[in-house]
């Protein structure tokens, strides 16, 4: 039987955030091991989102806007600006360097930000691969519109199509949207699902979920029904059967790896951020 793993609320960079994974109940879901939502977040004239340099390792971060824009900049040159429907993959493999910041243009003006962040742990053979950065624009990703229900899907692979965003194991992750009445299956029954209501209400095996809810699949549950208008983000993959640790922004496969980035970030060892480089996060 499906169910709701609940969400923690925290700070982050002056963002309200609800975090569900890591769960106490589940710590991945898939290769995913981080899920926040962003918001929705409103910020008058001269406020807003500013996330100093952090380092990651091990995993890969999708970044992924309702509404509301971010400014992206790292350690590898990048600078831009992430909206809606676009996708922010950043791929730490051995190290890389970010902040979340907003542009003038932005902060001089009230604006909202309203959006969800994952971590992919990266497959252990492929832990410490070059550090990389994609960005695709929503044009570009895989649509399917079909019988009340539209789909887009953001990365990996599900429903007949692929996203050209380069992913590290078997996963999906799709936005939905969908009329009342409609019905769809999960991408793939063999692999681990989940699901987070936007908005509206689906049902799952008879049971209601709402606005909020992140729904946990057993292997059975393979039907949604839209018991409303709904949108949702479907998400999931195969089994990670070696579980990494998780410690600050460092996903690895070892303490001692963990160890070595955690002294790697304060002895200054990682790479600089052109441009942002004045400040950053303590350990």
């Amino acid at each position: 039987m499906a169910k709701i793993l609940s969400a923690t609320n925290h700070d982050i960079g002056g963002l309200d955030v609800k975090r569900i994974l890591p769960n106490f109940e589940k710590k991945m879901v898939g290769p995913f091991i981080f899920f926040d939502h962003m918001g929705p977040n409103h910020f008058p004239i001269g406020q807003g989102l500013n996330v100093r340099p952090h380092p990651h390792i091990g995993l890969a971060t999708l970044t992924y806007l309702f509404s509301g824009s971010i400014l992206h900049r790292d350690s590898l040159g990048n600078n831009l600006e992430i909206q809606p429907g676009d996708v922010n993959w950043m791929t730490a493999g051995r190290g890389i360097v970010h902040s979340e910041r907003e542009s003038f243009e932005v902060r001089a003006n009230p604006h909202d930000i309203n959006g969800l962040q994952c971590w992919i742990a990266l497959p252990e053979n492929m832990a410490e691969i070059a550090p990389s950065f994609q960005q695709v624009k929503k044009q570009l990703l895989p649509q399917l519109i079909h019988e009340g229900v539209m789909m887009r899907l953001i990365a990996g692979e599900a429903y007949g199509l692929s996203s050209p965003i380069k992913t590290y194991s078997a996963m999906f992750y799709i936005d939905v949207v969908g009329d009342q009445g409609s019905v769809i299956n999960t991408p793939n029954p063999l692999q681990e699902t989940a699901l987070y209501v936007i908005y509206g209400q689906v049902s799952i095996a008879g049971a209601h979920y709402h606005e909020g809810d992140f729904i946990l699949f057993d292997q059975h549950d393979q039907h949604i029904e839209f018991s409303q208008d709904a949108r949702f983000i479907l998400l999931g993959g195969s089994k990670f059967n070696k579980v990494p640790y998780l410690h600050w922004n460092f996903v690895a496969y070892s303490k001692e790896r963990i160890e070595q980035a955690k002294q790697d970030w304060q002895a200054q060892r990682f790479a600089k951020i052109p441009g942002d480089d004045q400040e950053f996060i303590p350990l």
